[in-house]
């Protein structure tokens, strides 16, 4: 009995074959065109889940996650403030020149539930020429129009996922100055101020943020070490469960308690501080992260820090008259200085140097042991004699003044 080999195919089969090896080279040639337009894509066109972990020094203050597509990005933020955790989740969508064309955003409690509040949802429709902010309430819809050509959205703190459209309309030759609403509904402006390197510094946010993007326009860093907000968000893995994230984070408290010092001078004779005392968080003080070189600080934190003085005082030349001021430092390479100013009543950036009354060089030592809270002191060295002394990190400032008769 005759077999045929266990490999040989008949004529008709081997033609079968050959038809559909030919059909498979055709799809395979006409596919090439497509996976060659695919490798070439940008990454940023691709959906990508990211998040960004902000961060006081060694404390997590906030977590952003997002999602980007081409259609747009659509993100939540998780916050642990004073009293509570809070939540943010926000929408954007793209038109097909890039820019934003519908944006929201809610505010949530910690479990996800709406924040209590008579405004449940943000709405902001974005025209050519023009922006619509619509507040939802339980029974209503506030709509109010702007007149604004090609505006985008200003997001509130710790929500800069969004900067990746901003930053790619940038690359595409977009100006870096344009039209933002947020949901207060103050028209102002967003972008990019360009720096060294690979970063740009935020233009009409809350906080000047230093932002570092790589070359696809995705976000790896913000940097607020230069600003007064001190945070700094690193960019991390997605698929985050927001949810169980919010649950166990704990409320921050008060970060920097505010604190009043004083020394009595005789009858009626007094001195009094009143500041905000911020914490070290392993950042480093004195020419680093909080008190940088040749900048103005506000020697605390939050509001001004407030001097009081019943009796005239005298720093070195510098004479203060019975009254109210505030108190500046400028840590420098040649010497740290107090500055004294007749502005009250501010917050700690509003800085106005031509009401600056004078300045006086403090002497600088070695703390006796790390002070991690700022700790201002009002010495009483003797009916008329004391001193200023600042106590941060392993320096002790000191300025000694002297202190007038009573009238």
């Amino acid at each position: 009995m005759h077999t045929d080999p266990p490999c040989a195919v008949p004529d008709r089969g081997r033609a079968r074959v050959a038809r559909v090896s030919r059909s498979l080279l055709n799809a395979e040639f006409l596919m090439r065109p497509l996976a060659l337009l695919l490798a070439f894509i940008p990454s940023a066109l691709v959906a990508q889940s990211a998040s960004l972990t902000y961060r006081l020094g060694k404390d997590t203050v906030a977590i952003e996650q997002y999602t980007r597509t081409p259609a747009g990005i659509s993100g939540e933020m998780v916050q642990r403030s004073g009293p509570a955790v809070s939540r943010l989740a926000y929408t954007m969508t793209l038109g097909t020149n890039g820019r934003p064309t519908v944006a929201t955003l809610r505010r949530l409690q910690a479990d996800g539930t709406p924040a209590p509040g008579p405004v449940s949802e943000y709405r902001f429709t974005l025209g050519v020429d023009s922006v619509v902010r619509e507040l939802v309430f339980a029974d209503s819809v506030q709509r109010r129009a702007f007149a604004a050509k090609g505006a985008m959205v200003s997001w509130p703190t710790f929500v800069y996922g969004p900067t990746e459209v901003l930053s790619a309309l940038r690359a595409s030759g977009a100006v870096d100055s344009i039209p933002a609403i947020g949901p207060t509904g103050n028209l102002g402006f967003t972008g990019f101020a360009s720096m060294s390197g690979d970063s740009v510094r935020l233009r009409g946010g809350f906080y000047p943020m230093v932002l570092r993007f790589d070359a696809s326009n995705r976000l790896q860093v913000v940097d607020g070490s230069t600003t007064t907000n001190k945070v700094v968000g690193t960019r991390g893995a997605g698929g985050m469960d927001m949810t169980a994230l919010a649950k166990a984070l704990k409320p921050t408290g008060t970060l920097s308690g505010r604190e009043d010092v004083r020394a009595g001078f005789g009858a009626g004779g007094m001195v009094l501080v009143d500041y905000g005392r911020p914490s070290v968080r392993e950042r480093t003080v004195w020419g680093g992260t909080l008190v940088p070189f040749d900048s103005i600080w506000r020697a605390g934190a939050n509001d001004a820090t407030h001097l009081f003085t019943t009796r005239t005082l005298t720093f070195g030349s510098m004479v203060l008259a019975p009254g109210m001021y505030t108190l500046w430092v400028q840590h420098t390479r040649g010497g740290t200085f107090l500055i004294v100013n007749r502005q009250t009543g501010q917050w700690g950036t509003a800085y106005d140097a031509a009401q600056d009354i004078g300045r006086v060089e403090m002497t600088s030592a070695a703390a006796s042991s790390f002070v991690e809270t700022f700790t201002i002191a009002v010495r009483g060295l003797g009916p008329t004699r004391g001193a200023l002394e600042f106590s941060w990190g392993d320096r002790v400032l000191t300025a000694p003044f002297t202190v007038g008769a009573a009238r």
